[in-house]
């Protein structure tokens, strides 16, 4: 199971480099639903950040989360 705590520290970690907002809608199984908002929301590159970015810091802190998804 993974840890809330745990992904929001991570998060925490990632916000301060997105132009916009992300919050932590749920948790499934090993897959962590996110919200982008702000500039984040209608960025072009979002999946891009998404993947590169938010993905990459969150199975690093986090090896059992094994998907991202903005929703």
């Amino acid at each position: 199971m993974i840890d809330t705590a745990a992904v929001e520290r991570a998060l925490d970690e990632i916000r301060p480099h997105l132009h916009g907002a992300i919050e932590l809608v749920s948790i499934d199984g090993s897959t962590v639903r996110v919200r982008m908002s702000g500039e984040c929301a209608d960025c072009s590159l979002q999946q891009v950040t998404l993947r590169t970015g938010v993905e990459r810091v969150l199975r690093a802190r986090l090896p059992e989360v094994r998907a991202v998804v903005s929703v």
